[in-house]
């Protein structure tokens, strides 16, 4: 699995600011919906009650927020640039400015677990997040979470 079969170039988004975790999930939704047509407000209730069991702030500025959802062929991500770090109670209580938004088939097992695995990996690398953190331009941060080199195997 490779992160150009996960994420579109259209569902890479940078933000100037966003007020509030719920905010968040809301533009999430809305480039769910533009990108994948995926209902918005099903995506938003999904992530939120996904976020309730537990932050999905991963630590060092990056969240993985993930749901499961009905009428999905497949695992699709949405990747967001915040210019403005949000506070997201992460295990280390950074804010977040990278979020890696992970929507599955409401029955998928392995696959959304593979590519949670996959963003996870890629997303603990500094020198990648610092090269993201850089770059305001979502064509160029694609070309950057795509990149062959961005991804070491597990």
């Amino acid at each position: 699995m490779e992160l150009s079969s996960i994420l579109k170039p259209e569902a890479v988004r940078v933000y100037a600011a966003v007020s509030s975790k719920k905010r968040l999930f809301q533009e999430i939704g809305d480039v769910a919906h533009a990108c994948h047509g995926i209902n918005a407000p099903d995506t938003v209730e999904a992530l939120l009650e996904r976020e309730s069991l537990g932050p999905t702030g991963v630590g060092h500025g990056v969240a993985l927020p993930h749901a499961r959802l009905p009428g999905l062929d497949s695992v699709v991500g949405v990747f967001v640039l915040l210019e403005k770090p949000l506070d997201f109670s992460a295990i280390d209580r950074q804010s977040v400015d990278i979020a890696f938004a992970l929507l599955a088939p409401e029955e998928s097992g392995v696959e959304h677990l593979k590519a949670l695995a996959l963003v996870s990996r890629t997303l603990r690398e500094p020198t990648l997040c610092a090269k993201l953190r850089a770059n305001h331009d979502p064509s160029k941060l694609y070309a950057l979470l795509t990149s062959p080199t961005s991804v070491k195997a597990a």
